[in-house]
């Protein structure tokens, strides 16, 4: 499960919608723990948004540079917080991982790496979560709350 804070659920989707007609994309800062949850997956709360620049400037696939991780430690450090994951938007597809996001994953499932995505394809933006490892997708519930 991915508790999120209702503003940094705004930053995110305002983030991807900015970004459109490329892919945005950022790092979550948060916490993972204490434990799993019913279904035996992370749980995790974000508490922080730190927007980076997309470098493939794509509609369809997007990097975060070195100085996008160098900007989180930054600014998530003095926090306490830690980077637990990603964000992107898709600009013309549902909130899914493509096979593009799958090959790019590369952190297992049981260290619960949240991949969260903003679909921009229809009139309201959609976000859910997942949990990518190596090809297989896990969804998870994405609860809005404050933090």
């Amino acid at each position: 499960m991915l508790t999120v804070d209702p503003t940094v659920h705004d930053l995110i989707v305002a983030h991807a919608l900015g970004g459109f007609p490329d892919e945005a994309c950022g790092l979550l800062g948060g916490r993972i723990g204490p434990g799993p949850d019913r279904a035996g997956l992370p749980v995790a709360t974000v508490r922080a948004f730190v927007a980076t620049r997309n470098h493939d400037a794509s509609s369809r696939t997007y990097t975060i540079g070195p100085e996008g991780f160098l900007a989180a430690d930054r600014q998530l450090g003095p926090l306490g917080l830690d980077v637990i994951g990603v964000a992107h938007s898709h600009t013309h597809s549902e909130a899914w991982p493509s096979p593009t996001d799958l090959d790019k994953a590369d952190n297992p499932l049981l260290e619960g790496w949240h991949y969260v995505i903003v679909s921009l394809r229809d009139a309201s933006p959609v976000l859910r979560s997942f949990l990518l490892d190596g090809r297989a997708i896990r969804e998870e519930a994405v609860v809005v709350v404050a933090t």
